[in-house]
């Protein structure tokens, strides 16, 4: 009989629902057989599965006699139930009160808690006691030992770790693997993999999801050719989210379609993780209408679906329609979290809808106790900057629990300039040149700012700061896609092909704009240049020259889109939207703040940007 029972308590863990489980344990109480042998340590496992770790502890707290079984089992439950952090702090009381030693399993989950969390230092200690023990040639303490080594950042360490192991299963395979790429050690994590025998989809996704995660977009999209070259099944749509979320960062349309008729011919258009991220690519690659038409064909949204899509809104300026989809949020039963209300503070920015934010960010605290992190605060500061309430936004930035960095700063600064606030703008500036001033567009607004003020004394600092810091600017450079063609500028670009008609154009538009009142603002270049000077440098601008090659190029009447690196400046911003005026084209601009649609002459960002 209780062979049976256990044979049961093991097939109760696999259920769907812990109902059955809890039937069988409150029979075994009935018989009086709740200690005995293997049943107890089997009742925790089965209660950990379905994450129910109150029950698990308290069948824990109640065993007269707890052996390394029952250790691995609560360990385990805490890892499973989300709560390393309590692995490790009860774990002493195994050796203190119960006098006994970890096994090869008991390690194993300690390591797994180390890894969940992050901590090396107790990871180490952790590692030491396991080379001390008899259990010290376990390989599957190894390859915990190896993710863990990995998610701390230590290769290297794991490296050596996964060397000793003698039997290497996928799972350590694909663990080394996976730290080479999050490492964007490339060609190492490559290598590793040609050694590998047998390489599945787990392994691959490992690879390429581990090269997303460290910023290498294009070495994944060639691994993914190379995968699918290889007829590697996708089985699991875990590599397709991870190609999507590369065709985002790198704003490739094009390619995210692609990726998009590939889960649609697979089958995996139901994953609610493949439709949240492209729900998220398709608003990144700035095509606002494909990703509201994904939103609408997921059944069952979670809080991500919800969010992705207003952040997305917020994103593109579509402030209106962001707010009435939260309310469609909260009457459909979903609750926000905190990246909802980043995109909600920030849409409401875009309309300057001041009350509607402070709302918002009361409500986040007081209706669902959320606690504001510097993003929501920055959003806040966005807020009142654009509207003008710069008394709030200073007093906001000497109050909010948060170190400020510099670019909040220099945001507060531009708005100061922008609504003519000298006596602030001056105040705010000698704070910033007490923070220690690192990028360069900085330094140019402190300059232009002390400069205004006639403070000469001030500007020489600046630029003696300058010189001291020896600021280089990360050159500009935007890339205009049209279709699967991606054409790459550089600020002063002086050998393209075509750089005589893209000039031709370029002068013949700086014509029409100026018969239009268009004067070049040159306040977003150092004051000590000459006006020539100043204008023929903003002349050259980056996102000028693509959108001149867009103009050329690209099919008539369609879209112009380009990807800028750093922010657009001010002028760049205006004559954009003479352009767009005098051609009727749509351009769009994705640079470093925010997305601008530029149409008939206006701008989606309300002129803040």
């Amino acid at each position: 009989m209780h062979h049976h029972l256990l044979q049961s308590l093991r097939l109760c863990a696999t259920a769907g629902n812990p109902f059955p489980g809890k039937t069988l344990h409150a029979h075994i109480l009935k018989l009086g057989l709740n200690q005995y042998g293997p049943l107890p340590n089997t009742l925790i496992s089965m209660y950990s599965k379905h994450g129910l770790i109150k029950h698990a502890l308290q069948l824990f707290d109640e065993m007269p006699q707890r052996d390394q079984v029952s250790w691995a089992s609560i360990l385990t439950a805490y890892n499973k139930s989300n709560l390393p952090n309590r692995s490790i702090s009860i774990f002493p009381n195994m050796i203190v009160h119960d006098k006994l030693l970890p096994d090869h399993f008991v390690f194993a989950s300690l390591v797994n808690s180390c890894a969940a969390l992050k901590t090396l230092r107790i990871g180490l200690q952790v590692h030491a006691r396991f080379v001390m023990s008899q259990f010290s040639s376990d390989d599957v303490t190894k390859s915990s030992l190896v993710d863990m080594y990995v998610k701390c950042g230590c290769v290297h360490t794991a490296r050596v770790v996964f060397d000793t192991i003698s039997s290497k299963n996928s799972i350590s395979w694909t663990a080394m693997i996976s730290g080479y790429a999050r490492s964007g050690m490339i060609s190492e994590a490559i290598e590793l993999m040609k050694v590998m025998k047998v390489q599945d989809l787990f392994t691959w996704t490992a690879l390429i999801s581990g090269l997303v995660q460290s910023g290498h977009f294009v070495s994944a999209f060639h691994l993914f050719i190379e995968m699918q070259k290889e007829r590697i099944k996708i089985v699991d749509p875990f590599i397709l989210s991870s190609v999507i979320v590369a065709s985002a960062n790198l704003a490739a349309l094009e390619l995210g379609k692609q990726v998009h008729c590939l889960v649609t011919k697979i089958g995996f258009e139901s994953s609610l993780y493949v439709c949240n991220t492209l729900v998220d690519m398709y608003a990144k690659c700035s095509d606002v209408t494909a990703a509201k038409t994904v939103f609408c064909y997921t059944v069952k949204k979670d809080v991500i679906s919800w969010t992705s899509l207003i952040v997305g809104l917020a994103q593109h300026g579509k402030a209106k329609e962001a707010l009435a989809l939260y309310n469609d949020m909260i009457s459909s039963g979903v609750k926000p979290n905190e990246v909802t209300f980043v995109g909600l503070i920030y849409a409401c920015s875009h309309v300057g809808l001041v009350d509607k934010g402070r709302d918002l960010f009361k409500s986040m605290v007081d209706d669902y106790g959320l606690s504001p992190n510097l993003q929501h605060y920055t959003c806040l500061l966005d807020l009142y900057s654009r509207s003008g309430y710069l008394d709030e936004a200073e007093n906001v930035l000497n109050t909010m629990p948060f170190e400020v960095d510099e670019a909040v700063w220099a945001s507060l600064l531009s708005a100061c300039k922008r609504f003519g606030k000298t006596e602030m703008g001056i105040r705010v500036a000698n704070r910033l040149m007490g923070l220690g001033v690192k990028d360069p567009s900085t330094f140019i607004l402190l300059s232009n700012a002390y400069a205004g003020a006639s403070m000469w004394e001030n500007v020489a600092k600046v630029r003696k700061l300058m010189v001291a810091s020896d600021v280089k600017k990360e050159p500009g450079y935007s890339c205009v896609h049209l279709g699967k063609e991606t054409e790459v500028f550089y600020a002063g670009e002086t050998c393209h092909p075509m750089k005589n008609e893209m000039l031709v154009l370029l002068k013949d538009l700086d014509e029409k704009m100026r018969k239009k009142g268009y004067v070049p603002d040159v306040s977003f270049v150092l004051h000590d240049m000459g006006k020539h000077e100043k204008e023929n440098q903003l002349f050259w601008h980056s996102e000028r020259l693509a959108v001149a090659y867009g103009l050329l190029k690209g099919v008539p009447g369609s879209i112009i889109r380009v990807v800028k690196n750093l922010r657009v400046c001010g002028d760049c911003h205006t004559v954009l939207k003479f352009i767009s005026s005098i051609v009727g084209r749509e351009i769009v601009v994705r640079d470093a703040s925010r997305f601008h649609h530029f149409k008939d002459g206006k701008c989606s960002c309300s002129d803040f940007w």
